[in-house]
């Protein structure tokens, strides 16, 4: 009776193990882009529902990216900024909006204040790339991962523009 029992106790304990966990895989980087309708508080200036300009919400939800140079470049597409237009949920301040953007997988980083507070702003960064973007202004943080691609074939940028005369 023993051999029994210690023989269902082992098959019993056995079968509780937790099951072994899968290896952890790279997310993709960049939060989601989205073109439905703007929340009610990110609506002013905006027509109806502001539905169209591509947006990115901060991971906690306070700031809100309108990416009017969608898609944002590296370097800048001749003719083309990489215009934000950041809108914060709570009330502003007018302290001014810290920027702080790191590459994904490097310690690189750029930092921009944009004056006032959050409001429109052109951020460019020195490479495409998907960047970590952490917002602090009026006494709140968020966080964003913003995508900087390189221009499109056949497009000079604004970098490689030949200087005017």
């Amino acid at each position: 009776m023993r051999t029994v029992v210690a023989v269902v106790a082992v098959l019993v304990l056995g079968g509780c193990s937790a099951p072994e966990e899968p290896a952890p895989q790279n997310k993709a980087c960049g939060s989601p882009v989205r073109n439905d309708a703007l929340p009610e508080w990110a609506r002013a200036g905006f027509s109806g529902d502001g539905a169209g300009p591509p947006h990115v919400y901060g991971a906690a939800g306070d700031i809100l990216a309108v990416v009017f140079g969608a898609p944002l470049s590296s370097p800048p597409e001749n003719g083309r900024n990489n215009k934000i237009l950041w809108v914060s949920r709570p009330p502003i301040t007018g302290d001014p909006l810290l920027v702080t953007a790191q590459l994904d997988g490097s310690t690189r980083t750029v930092e921009q204040q944009v004056g006032g507070g959050p409001g429109p702003s052109v951020i460019d960064v020195p490479e495409a790339g998907c960047w970590r973007f952490t917002l602090r202004w009026s006494g709140f943080t968020d966080t964003m991962e913003l995508v900087y691609q390189k221009p499109t074939a056949g497009t000079p940028s604004a970098r490689s523009r030949p200087p005017s005369s």
